[in-house]
């Protein structure tokens, strides 16, 4: 078994990249924060706000994502894509 070192950036870098996808695709499927974060049981977008560029340390849980989702109706491994 490897022994990796997750303190060089590759967390953070997944978690923007998550991020950076659930966001182009709310935003395709032209559903704002506030709508999403109701459909999904939250009642201010506000999370959805910070998760989407990473403030405060908040990131997507993969509860949150199979919501997500659910909801915007696509595979989770659309969140995982990498950026063009």
């Amino acid at each position: 078994m490897k022994n990796l070192d997750f303190e060089d950036g590759r967390l953070e870098d997944f978690y923007s990249l998550v991020s950076h996808n659930v966001a182009r695709i709310r935003k395709e499927k032209s559903i704002s924060q506030l709508k999403l974060a109701n459909a999904i049981g939250h009642t201010s977008p506000t999370f959805f706000g910070k998760a989407e560029i990473l403030a405060e340390d908040k990131h997507f849980n993969l509860e949150h994502l199979y919501k997500i989702a659910s909801v915007l109706d696509v595979d989770m491994c659309e969140f995982l894509k990498p950026l063009n």
